[in-house]
């Protein structure tokens, strides 16, 4: 087996390309894939390259140097473990695995791509479930006035996954304009140029007073809880999709016990591993969910894609992501193959 050419972060601010051995065998569960295109979670790993976090921070139990960045694959199965029997070799599959030339992948958070989809629109399957955890947590009523702050990735797809279940309407607030016209092009209603604390007014202009039934906070910037629970209705609810890397600096609204308003967190981490009849959804089953979405139209994530660098560009790739360019970046693609 030859070397895999990985991306690493070998230290705070720093990128580099190493050549490393594929390891000789698999573990169980395990799939030895070879990567065709793997996507950059911008804010994860802009967070985890800055060590942009306090130290008690969920941040710090991942990023930990050299660390090897990255978790939204999509290449071709080469090799499995002997107890792996839904995948075999030549198998397509999009799977939660490092920016690499090979990647080790898990049976668990692997899922088949249909030859209809593209690579490019896979490596968006590990974002699309983190999305879908979130959405299932609100428990939304159809008809639900949404609004959601923040317009990366995350905030991108909660505007189509809004529409996709039948919001009244989707109110897309952000500062960037291309981002918002990226959320206005895939599914928002409206959309309100504009910071969380300066957005109260022109929300309750929208909702008669009312205020907004669910408000999705997808910016992971502390600063942000406050401002963006004012626009929560009367015993609404907001969801934390977005992990703060300074959750000390999280406050509340004055009146968010007055107004009854609840607060719910959402994560990868809350799937479970195996499906039971009181939790079906796990990783795998989401991730064949958004592939029914992406085949049927109802989901778009071509059209976020933004930028491509070749692997051997990844440190311009990530120095862009730090840089003025940050905002007009959305899709960011690792093209191997």
């Amino acid at each position: 087996m030859p070397d895999s050419l990985n991306i690493v972060f070998p230290e705070p601010n720093r990128v580099e390309l190493r050549r490393e051995p594929v390891p000789d065998a698999l573990g169980p569960g395990e799939i030895l894939v070879r990567t065709r295109r793997s996507l950059i979670s911008a804010g994860t790993e802009t967070t985890a390259l800055q060590r942009n976090f306090q130290p008690d921070a969920y941040q710090a139990t991942y990023a930990k140097f050299p660390m090897r960045p990255g978790y939204s694959n999509a290449g071709v199965v080469v090799a499995v473990a002997d107890d792996v029997k839904d995948f075999a070799p030549g198998d397509r599959i999009a799977s939660r695995s490092k920016h690499g030339q090979f990647a080790i992948a898990t049976a668990d958070r692997s899922v088949r791509i249909p030859d209809e989809v593209s690579d490019d629109e896979a490596t968006w399957f590990g974002l699309g479930c983190i999305v879908q955890i979130g959405i299932r947590r609100a428990e939304h009523a159809l008809g639900d006035i949404i609004a959601v702050v923040g317009l990366g990735q995350i905030g991108q797809l909660v505007v189509q996954y809004a529409r996709l279940f039948g919001a009244g309407e989707v109110i897309a607030i952000g500062s960037s304009r291309k981002r918002l016209e990226l959320a206005k092009a895939h599914g928002a209603t409206i959309a309100l140029e504009s910071r969380a604390e300066d957005a109260r007014d022109d929300v309750l202009r929208l909702t008669g007073g009312r205020g907004a039934d669910v408000v999705y906070e997808a910016t992971a910037n502390a600063n942000a809880l406050a401002p963006s629970l004012r626009l929560v209705r009367r015993l609404g609810k907001l969801v934390l999709i977005g992990t703060t890397g300074y959750p000390s600096q999280q406050n509340l609204s004055g009146d968010f016990v007055s107004r009854g308003i609840s607060i719910i967190t959402a994560h990868n981490s809350n799937a479970p591993s195996v499906e039971t009849d009181h939790d079906w959804w796990t990783h795998r089953h989401m991730g064949e969910l958004f592939f029914t979405y992406v085949l049927r139209k109802q989901l778009r994530v071509d059209g976020l894609i933004t930028h491509r660098f070749a692997p051997t560009d990844a440190p311009r790739a990530y120095q862009m992501l730090l840089g003025e360019e940050r905002n007009d970046a959305m899709g960011v693609m690792f093209e191997w193959e």
